[in-house]
């Protein structure tokens, strides 16, 4: 019989703030705000049998989920204006603005479409850096306390 090691997921928060609007919203929300938003990142993978080694016990360490989550996601999103490429007027304004922190959304920057970007930009950086042996498995983003969306592995 052949012996599959158990997958095991770990999680690892981190928070970055930004500013957006939903520019159709019927709502509060079609004006300027910002949210301390947090972002957790699920991987699954075996845990190391290293013995000896920095890795051993782990699927991986934390430091390194928080060293790519934060080149690819939290340092090019923290303190930035987030906003939909369709939303012309106000890229036009921000691009007017010398040295701001824009990202320009190919979506409306909802908790939503923000949480499956991330999902979308780091499953591939988790794969290569591991070389396919852990899974982004789930992005969960807060975008206050209370609301938040969730993109799962399929």
């Amino acid at each position: 019989m052949i012996t599959v090691p158990e997958a095991i997921s770990i999680t690892r928060r981190l928070e970055f703030d930004a500013g957006h609007r939903i520019p159709n919203h019927d709502g509060q929300c079609r004006h300027l705000h910002g949210h301390r938003y947090a972002i957790e990142i699920t991987l699954t993978g075996a845990v190391a049998d290293h013995p000896g080694k920095a890795d051993d016990g782990m699927v991986l360490d934390f430091g390194d989920i928080k060293r790519l989550a934060t080149q690819y996601i939290v340092e090019p999103w923290d303190h930035a204006f987030l906003v939909a490429k369709e939303d012309a007027g106000l890229v036009d304004y921000l691009n007017s603005i010398p040295n701001h922190k824009t990202v320009i959304m190919e979506c409306v920057p909802t908790v939503e479409n923000l949480a499956s970007t991330a999902f979308k930009i780091l499953r591939p950086v988790f794969e290569q850096a591991f070389s396919g042996r852990l899974i982004l498995s789930a992005v969960r983003l807060y975008e206050t306390p209370n609301c938040w969306a969730d993109v799962t592995h399929s």
